[in-house]
């Protein structure tokens, strides 16, 4: 129609287009998003990566003297670093002695007992606990239980080294009366309390994504609940509690505060869990502040840094190997 010279569209015209138009600048706004999104996601991705390979660097940077540096090797080689020393004990980290003397092997073996004690107590109740909220639990129970559990993880690890150090390693002594109150042992059971949440919480993921209909055919099949729960939901979620496994392993051989505090600190090689230990983490935060810079014990210091990157490197690809394998298996491939 024309109004007064100049053309005007129709009423119920004008509601079309704005209908049609919207949709379309709908859409071009949300794929503007989505490309922000994506770069944001790719550049924080890409950081993470940039800021690990530079640590990497850095770390090896510092250790390469103990290969290269004539001076340094004559104090601490590899010999030196992980064989028995000419003179007795044969095993001793004792790097402000006359000669120094910088044995791996007892801070090696602190660090596995306190990180194996520390597994063994954590895995099994943290994997138990997800099993009985997932499968068993009324719904008022799970609302408390997993908030309770996964607020662990929230508690600074100096707090819980604090704990250890006040609390468990006097009651440990008098119930079993111990020589050292302050030991593998107790370290390692810190050491669970910083570890169970993380499995925990992995652990339940893997319980609530197994399909509901693998659950419901075993309970037809005149299964009981604990029976679905052993044989069909623990087989199924396998590879997601490996990798629970393999991330607690890694959260307690990297710990450093709670075993600095609750371990004694005595570079011991023994194989008894009631004797005083030194793991590698501890070392690097209780001598790296007062060594002399460029000094054979501040290389070998980060030595052990790039060390125990390496073994948790290797830690990590070995589960994720075995996760891999465990997931063909399960899906019926070789």
């Amino acid at each position: 129609m024309r109004a007064g010279g100049v053309l005007s569209a129709p009423q119920e015209v004008v509601p079309a287009l704005q209908s049609a138009v919207s949709p379309l600048a709908h859409k071009s706004s949300g794929a503007a998003s989505d490309r922000i999104a994506s770069y944001l996601i790719k550049t924080c991705a890409c950081l993470a990566i940039v800021s690990l390979v530079l640590i990497f660097i850095f770390i090896g940077k510092e250790a390469l003297p103990v290969f290269t540096s004539a001076e340094i090797r004559q104090e601490a080689s590899l010999g030196e670093l992980f064989l028995p020393g000419a003179k007795p004990p044969a095993f001793a980290w004792q790097p402000v002695s006359g000669p120094p003397r910088y044995s791996l092997l007892p801070l090696l073996a602190g660090t596995l007992k306190a990180t194996l004690i520390a597994v063994l107590v954590a895995i099994p109740l943290a994997i138990a606990a997800a099993l009985f909220t997932s499968e068993f639990a009324p719904s008022w129970a799970r609302e408390f239980i997993k908030p309770v559990i996964e607020l662990l993880a929230g508690i600074p690890s100096v707090v819980v080294g604090f704990f250890c150090l006040m609390v468990l390693a006097g009651w440990l002594q008098g119930a079993f009366g111990w020589t050292f109150r302050l030991n593998a042992l107790t370290a390692g059971l810190g050491l669970s309390l910083a570890v169970i949440p993380i499995v925990y919480t992995m652990a339940e993921d893997a319980f609530n994504a197994v399909p509901r209909t693998y659950r419901e055919g075993s309970l037809a099949m005149g299964a009981t609940r604990w029976q679905t729960a052993w044989r069909i939901v623990l087989p199924a979620s396998s590879a997601g509690l490996l990798a629970a496994c393999v991330l607690g392993f890694g959260r307690a051989i990297g710990e450093t505060m709670i075993v600095l505090m609750a371990s004694g600190n005595a570079a011991i090689l023994s194989l008894s869990p009631t004797d005083s230990i030194r793991t590698f983490s501890a070392t690097i935060a209780a001598e790296l502040g007062e060594v002399v810079v460029g000094s054979s014990h501040y290389h070998v210091l980060f030595f052990i840094g790039a060390f125990l990157f390496v073994l948790t490197f290797m830690t990590n690809l070995a589960g994720h190997w075995c996760i891999g394998r465990l997931q063909r298996k399960l899906q019926g491939g070789t």
